[in-house]
């Protein structure tokens, strides 16, 4: 008997399998997300790996910005839900999580029981979020994967003053036609997007211990600029980017349960 959980991102899709005994059996990314075939893909996958058919998968549970858009699932969870549930299994002793996901960021506050006691969520603006970086990251013209190192290996971080993607973009061009190093132009991407997610923590309220989901808890320089930002040390473990998808497993496994 196993259970699913399936994560549809903006930019990306995961998937979790969890076998009878609450062992995870399983666990997928593919970097494409709803409205394409990254959703089907990645569950393929997820059942490949555990070495089962659709057949013995008892109860799917989806979260996500596509959540709504996957057939078959048995029922859906909000991403606050499954992140706080994920990472509270991840990381037991975690109080305050922060997601920077690819069209928003959320900043949660949960018990000893993983459940969510407070959040904030910033506004429709892709300022700070995942598709922000990606944008950056275009305009330098390396790949959002090499933000991190080059930003860890700047002297000073650019001042990048603007919190709009579109202004932020042609202060990023006029850095680099001023010969600003691009090491330090990356650094001050980072700084500019922790500030913002600093100003969330600020509003939500901040408990220790803290953790970061999400794909973007991988930018190791991200997460430097944001623990300097909120003067706390950031948790983040190797399975950060699957929390969403672990924590519905969890909420599918729930359903599983005798009553």
């Amino acid at each position: 008997m196993f259970a699913v959980g399936i994560d549809i991102g903006s930019t990306a899709s995961k998937a979790a399998v969890i076998t009878e005994d609450g062992v995870i059996a399983s666990k997928a990314i593919v970097p494409i997300g709803t409205g394409t075939v990254g959703p089907a893909r990645v569950f393929a996958e997820a059942l490949d790996r555990a070495g089962i058919a659709r057949s013995d998968v008892k109860w799917i549970t989806a979260t996500g910005y596509g959540r709504f858009s996957f057939e078959g699932i048995n029922d859906q969870k909000s991403e606050l839900s499954c992140h706080a549930k994920g990472i509270s299994h991840l990381l037991p002793q975690v109080r305050t999580i922060i997601d920077i996901g690819g069209q928003d960021i959320k900043v949660m506050r949960i018990n000893e029981k993983g459940t969510l006691v407070n959040f904030v969520m910033n506004d429709k603006c892709a300022a700070g979020t995942g598709r922000f970086l990606d944008t950056m990251a275009k305009v330098l013209d390396v790949s959002v994967m090499d933000l991190s190192g080059l930003s860890q290996r700047a002297e000073e971080p650019a001042e990048i003053s603007s919190t709009c993607t579109v202004f932020a973009e042609s202060e990023v061009i006029s850095k680099l036609a001023g010969n600003v190093k691009l090491e330090n132009i990356v650094a001050g991407i980072h700084k500019s997007v922790a500030k913002r997610v600093a100003s969330l923590v600020q509003r939500c309220g901040i408990e220790q211990q803290v953790a970061m989901s999400g794909g973007v808890a991988l930018n190791k320089g991200l997460v430097h600029s944001l623990e300097e930002e909120i003067h706390s040390r950031i948790y983040v473990h190797e399975d950060c980017q699957l929390a969403g998808a672990l924590g519905a497993a969890l909420y599918a496994w729930d359903h599983l349960q005798p009553a």
